[in-house]
């Protein structure tokens, strides 16, 4: 990635300069051990200059609910978006190791622009590691991507169906008339919506009844976006409907089916997800760690670190950031180095995901009740942590599925 010194810092930035540099080197310090080369660490710093410039729009963009444009051409100028590429094509082609590294510092600086990137990056990843497209199609999008600097997203979920995991059937349709498709249907959750050059769209062939996933480009006439998104949480994410109403496609734009694939690996690239909440949760343990560092109340002859109440709290988030992050880097190192065992990792990708979250969970908790009632506060932003992680819960999969797929394996396992 291209390295942002250059660019000047506003006054509006500066006052976060203080700030930005504690926070800056307790996350180098709590990440440094995961460093495993060189280059993880340079891709980490390279990462942690955007990061820190999107803590100064953070709470703006929470504010008013717009979606960062301005982050997503920095994200753009420092080719982030072309990590997972293969480097065959012009990408860094990172590992997923990696991928989840720099989601996670990413997502310190401004959770929603690093959730909506992360489904971009991993849409990417996905696509390279299971190649079910035709090479040329491929090498096509990678192009786009490179040169271009287009973004995609999967476009799956719907009103009616909820998660697609839950195995609802689209009702978006697609039908082949006259050499053609034709798509109608609304998807709902399309993560950075005003900002997509592509869909991956699921539809039901009305033909045959199969499930196929087609590349729409958002371009073409009847492809709207709905403004609706109105969460409370991750609020910058415009996770808005995306409409398409008789949408004409060539042929080969369905580039995939949900039967008869060769190659459905587990969905590894997913585990961006629960990385951008472990980072919800460093942001808030470094405010935390600040805070108590620093709070002097007249009652007390020192800062309340002293306090072996705000000590216990301390470790606690240590303690569930050191359970949870060696989980899922253990987990994302073992599917980068040992492919074959890939098709029986479902488990343990699902398992990575609840820990990783629910251990979020706990250490914003953890955190506000260090500070007390001013984390409560609208300008602080562990308010918006809270708000923010709490949506990782509602990410697939969801908890009651993790657990029953690990009771079935052990039942399985047992046979």
């Amino acid at each position: 990635m291209k390295l942002l010194l250059e660019k000047k810092v506003n006054p509006q930035e500066a006052e976060f300069m203080e700030y930005e540099t504690k926070h800056a080197k307790l996350s180098e310090d709590l990440s440094r051990p995961f460093f495993k080369t060189e280059q993880h660490k340079t891709l980490f710093q390279q990462t942690a200059l955007l990061a820190d410039r999107f803590s100064t729009r953070a709470a703006d963009i929470d504010e008013t609910g717009r979606f960062a444009f301005e982050n997503f051409q920095e994200l753009k100028d420092s080719q982030y978006i072309s990590l997972t590429v293969p480097k065959e094509y012009g990408g860094k082609e990172i590992s997923l190791y990696e991928f989840l590294l720099l989601q996670e510092r990413l997502s310190q600086g401004d959770p929603s622009t690093a959730l909506c990137i992360g489904w971009h990056v991993g849409v990417i990843f996905d696509l390279r590691e299971k190649r079910k497209w035709k090479e040329k199609q491929f090498e096509q999008l990678c192009n786009e991507v490179v040169q271009n600097q287009v973004l995609i997203n999967r476009a799956a979920t719907e009103p009616a169906t909820g998660s697609p995991t839950r195995g609802g059937k689209p009702q978006t349709t697609a039908v082949n008339t006259n050499g053609k498709w034709s798509i109608t249907g609304r998807k709902s959750f399309t993560s950075m919506a005003p900002a997509l050059d592509y869909s991956l769209v699921t539809a039901t062939i009305e033909e045959t009844g199969e499930i196929g996933v087609f590349l729409v480009d958002h371009k073409l006439q009847g492809v709207s976006v709905e403004e609706n998104w109105d969460m409370v949480g991750m609020r910058g994410t415009r996770s808005d409907d995306l409409v398409l109403s008789q949408v004409e496609l060539p042929l080969d734009t369905l580039v995939e089916t949900e039967t008869g694939n060769l190659n459905n690996l587990p969905r590894a690239w997913l585990l961006h997800v629960p990385a951008c909440y472990l980072g919800v949760a460093i942001a808030a343990r470094n405010y935390a760690v600040s805070f108590a560092s620093e709070y002097k109340p007249n009652s007390l002859p020192g800062p309340i670190k002293d306090v072996p109440e705000v000590q216990r709290k301390i470790g606690e988030m240590e303690l569930e950031l050191l359970k949870a992050r060696h989980v899922l880097y253990s987990i994302a190192q073992r599917w980068d180095e040992e492919p074959d065992k890939r098709p029986d990792m479902s488990a343990e990708l699902a398992a990575a995901k609840h820990v990783a979250v629910n251990s979020a969970n706990v250490v914003v908790d953890l955190a506000m009740r260090i500070v007390g009632a001013k984390s409560l506060q609208r300008s602080n932003p562990l308010q918006r942590y809270y708000r923010d992680v709490r949506a990782g819960l509602h990410n697939p999969p969801m908890d009651d599925v993790v657990i029953s797929l690990l009771a079935r394996q052990a039942f399985e396992s047992y046979k």
